[in-house]
């Protein structure tokens, strides 16, 4: 598919995706819809790509729903599991969770409603000293529970917090969501490249399977019933990486000193 509404910049083994619509603060169009649609369900067998940055051209991260957007009639938009253009977005957001790749999210500016449920689905969020966001839906007339955040938002910050903001609508600014764990740092708006660049040159020295079973079973975990089903999932993990070709290099390396070099295999 050729992107109009997104841009993807590969930098080795990390793509930067960019939210690129400018000129409407990165609103959600049907068109962007169909294009992180096709992203993201191409990275779950993806083996090249092993880090995503997501991020917003210009002034936003991104403004959430294009209300204005004339391509949304009934008869243009795909099924979406049965709910039409509801359910074509929605998934979006499952298979941001659903790829194996970390998502570090840069925000800054507006994060606003499916702007904000990005953010919340990434695993790492960066703010820069700009970013605001907000559950913007329950503003418009409709409920704050949408595209994931009453799944996302109390899992970041505890049932309170994230009461508060979905059934006020009100902005979260960058030092709060710092200080309530939304975000795991906040840096001037023009630092959030290299600050990001630190994370993936961590990131990338792992090994590949071992960074893909890390956001899996962490994702499972916390859904997990109990302490026993999180270590099933755990002892599952360890032994496919225990397997590998990948984990004796990572020993011989350890125990010799030297960086480890991962095949993948």
């Amino acid at each position: 598919m050729i992107y109009t509404t997104i841009t993807v910049e590969k930098r080795g083994a990390t793509d930067w995706l960019t939210l690129n619509r400018p000129e409407a603060m990165n609103a959600i169009s049907l068109t962007m819809v169909h294009e992180l649609n096709d992203y993201f369900g191409g990275l779950y067998n993806d083996s090249s790509t092993r880090i995503v940055v997501m991020r917003g051209a210009g002034r936003a991260f991104s403004a959430g729903l294009d209300i204005k957007d004339q391509s949304r009639d009934p008869a243009s938009v795909p099924f979406g599991g049965g709910f039409g253009f509801q359910g074509y977005l929605a998934d979006v957001y499952i298979k941001m969770r659903r790829c194996p790749q970390p998502i570090i999210a840069l925000i800054h500016g507006p994060a606003c409603g499916g702007g904000f449920a990005f953010a919340l689905a990434s695993d790492i969020r960066i703010a820069g000293e700009s970013a605001r966001m907000n559950a913007a839906f329950i503003r418009l007339g409709l409920s704050s529970c949408d595209m994931g955040v009453s799944y996302f938002l109390p899992r970041l910050v505890g049932a309170s917090v994230a009461a508060e903001l979905m059934l006020t609508g009100r902005f979260i600014h960058a030092p709060r969501a710092l200080a309530v764990g939304l975000v795991s740092e906040v840096v001037p708006d023009d630092a959030l490249e290299a600050t990001a660049q630190i994370y993936v040159d961590e990131m990338i020295t792992t090994s590949p399977i071992g960074l893909r079973m890390t956001k899996e079973g962490l994702a499972m975990a916390i859904d997990a019933p109990g302490l026993e089903a999180a270590m099933a999932i755990e002892n599952r993990n360890q032994l496919m990486c225990a397997a590998t070709s990948d984990f004796a290099e990572g020993m011989r390396a350890f125990l010799e000193k030297r960086p480890a070099v991962y095949t993948g295999r």
